[in-house]
């Protein structure tokens, strides 16, 4: 989804807040409350063997276009089968009022024969980003834990407490 690198929408859960200050652009995602922290600041990279979950961005303005420089994965969260080679540069221009091109290419030796590149269309929504929290209107949960303090009464009753 949205809270993965790159940016691919989800079956739901996926609009995406933006906001920009000195040095740094943030994307708050609505799916799992995640937020993406993007340096514009010129620092570098951190060293090639900290790998990263999400990878590590960083990003520079060219023009109007904010391109986000993503390396450091690590091999645990692959996308589409990649290895923790994968190196994606995305690009976020505003094309009109209400819509961001979001183009990205990714390369990774390890997994394809050459560099690859995509490119959505995000149109801007009004409202509010909702948390992500499974658990409104679950109303199995309170089934699932009366059963655990039952379960746990009857392990006490059987211990002699």
């Amino acid at each position: 989804g949205y809270d993965a690198v790159p940016m691919l929408p989800a079956g739901y859960n996926n609009n995406l807040q933006i906001v920009q200050g000195a040095g740094i652009v943030t994307i708050l995602h609505e799916m799992n409350h995640s937020a993406r922290v993007i340096p514009t600041d010129s620092s570098p990279h951190p060293a090639p063997t900290i790998g990263l979950w999400r990878g590590d961005s960083r990003g520079h303005w060219d023009g109007d276009t904010l391109v986000v420089d993503v390396t450091n994965f690590n091999d645990r969260n692959p996308f589409r089968g990649s290895s923790d080679k994968l190196h994606v540069v995305e690009r976020f221009t505003r094309v009109a009022a209400d819509t961001i091109l979001y183009r990205f290419t990714v390369e990774d030796p390890a997994t394809w024969d050459q560099p690859w590149t995509a490119e959505l269309a995000w149109t801007k929504t009004t409202g509010p980003i909702y948390e992500f929290g499974c658990h409104e209107g679950n109303y199995g949960l309170a089934y699932t834990l009366s059963e655990a303090r039952a379960a746990e009464a009857e392990a006490a009753k059987k211990a002699g407490k």
